[in-house]
């Protein structure tokens, strides 16, 4: 049977989102870990409700309350013990505490537009001798330099080579694990950001359509999405592969670039390589080859 994206309503993964990452998160503790005796005939992956509930200090049934959405609006209490019951890392507590206050956010007025000032236009130019790119909370590219467009598979021009949406570009175009190397771990970056900006922006159709799309259209997508993974990364190595120079792992940091409002803040993506290595050097030569 042959799986078609439904882009014409909410994504159901973006649905109940606070109580799917804590499915998600229970799965993943272990009992022994918790301190509590599996046993033999245990059939559940991870914690049972009870058990996390116990560890948290709160009842059963408010907590499955909370996991099927009929409870809303948990206490920062609530929240911090479920943190610590699920040892979460830093930004998954960020995105739990984000899933748990969405519902008291306001569910209109449409999705939050990017926009790339004269400024950040500039400082784009004016770093025409390392690789650019401006990525929105839907992992749209939305602005670049030549050089970044270049690296990671030809974003400029009115016809470029690769999907403008890294997600779609990671998931469903094959070209993209010749660009990234480390495939699977660009991937669980990406579903993590993703996942993180749902949370954020409940109301996005456009950003729940894409994770529709990609949910329906890719298994991959579908297994990182459902682990709950929660990925932040904002500098270190990143390996790629370009046709002209070959493999390059090169430095990079993420800078945000914070929205005005009514619109969706940016992370520019700054890519470079020490002067006199090999990464350099191959930089340097793709400048020169880029076209006028």
């Amino acid at each position: 049977m042959t799986r078609t994206a439904d882009t014409t309503s909410p994504a159901a993964p973006v649905r109940h989102a606070l109580g799917e990452f804590l499915r998600a998160r229970r799965g993943r503790v272990s009992p022994e870990r918790a301190g509590i005796a599996a046993g033999r005939r245990r059939r559940v992956q991870g914690l049972r409700r009870e058990e996390l509930a116990q560890l948290a200090g709160i009842s059963v049934d408010y907590y499955v309350r909370l996991e099927q959405g009929r409870a809303t609006q948990p206490s920062p209490e609530v929240l911090d013990a479920l943190a610590r019951a699920l040892d979460l890392g830093v930004a998954e507590r960020a995105h739990l505490n984000t899933l748990a206050g969405a519902g008291t956010r306001a569910t209109s007025g449409g999705a939050p537009a990017a926009r790339v000032g004269p400024v950040l236009r500039e400082v784009f130019r004016s770093l025409d001798h390392l690789p650019v790119i401006a990525t929105d909370h839907r992992l749209d590219a939305v602005a670049w330099n030549a050089l970044g467009a270049e690296l990671v598979g030809g974003l400029d021009g009115p016809h470029p080579r690769r999907d403008r949406n890294n997600a779609r570009f990671l998931f469903l175009d094959p070209a993209s694990r010749t660009v990234h190397p480390e495939w699977a771990t660009r991937a669980r970056e990406a579903v993590g950001l993703l996942r993180v900006a749902t949370g954020q922006h409940p109301e996005d159709a456009e950003l729940n359509s894409l994770v529709a799309e990609l949910t329906a259209l890719s298994e991959e997508f579908r297994t990182i999405w459902d682990s709950g993974e929660i990925t932040m990364c904002a500098a270190g190595r990143k390996s790629l592969h370009h046709p002209a120079t070959g493999p390059l792992t090169l430095d990079f940091e993420s800078l945000q670039v914070p929205a005005a409002p009514g619109q969706s803040g940016l992370v520019v993506h700054v890519y470079s390589a020490a002067e006199g290595t090999p990464e350099a050097a191959a930089l340097a030569e793709l400048r020169v080859a880029l076209p006028v």
